[in-house]
């Protein structure tokens, strides 16, 4: 990604704004949000989302990479504890944090950013790379805004919404 980082997540938010629009299909968005990350940030191999089936269980939705684990328990792996601690959680190298899933062996960094709504994590988003160290708290910040653009565009319709 050339030029500021801030600057290219700042026109990714108003792309993904103009995209899901008055959309209210929430795996459309989300699709279509997964769409735009992936090809909108360099060196990505994996990009999508996971919802949340209660509180035991996150469930594979929209993404765009590798087939992926479908089933990732509350609490465990990158996913699961981002959702438990209801935290953004960045890991510059996967092999690095304990309980690790490895979906992709190929992945060697992730990003993972919680969806909450009404006080409540309904899922998470979760970037992966093949490149240790390649998100920072640049991404960190770009990614949290691209999910409150999300979120913001989903509450007008919460019957949408798990």
């Amino acid at each position: 990604m050339s030029g500021n980082k801030a600057r290219h997540y700042a026109e990714l938010a108003q792309q993904l704004a103009a995209l899901i629009g008055s959309e209210p299909d929430l795996i459309a968005n989300a699709a279509n949000m997964v769409a735009l990350i992936y090809h909108g940030l360099p060196d990505l191999n994996w990009a999508g989302f996971y919802f949340a089936n209660g509180h035991h269980e996150l469930v594979l939705g929209p993404f765009q990479g590798k087939p992926a684990c479908v089933r990732i328990p509350w609490g465990q792996g990158v996913c699961g504890t981002a959702a438990a601690q209801r935290e953004t959680i960045l890991v510059l190298d996967v092999h690095d944090f304990p309980g690790h899933i490895a979906c992709d062996p190929d992945s060697r960094s992730e990003l993972v950013v919680p969806l909450i709504k009404a006080g409540q994590v309904f899922g998470v988003l979760d970037l992966d790379s093949p490149v240790r160290g390649r998100f920072d708290d640049d991404d960190r910040a770009g990614c949290e805004r691209l999910v409150a653009v999300f979120l913001e565009h989903q509450q007008s319709y919460s019957a949408a919404l798990p």
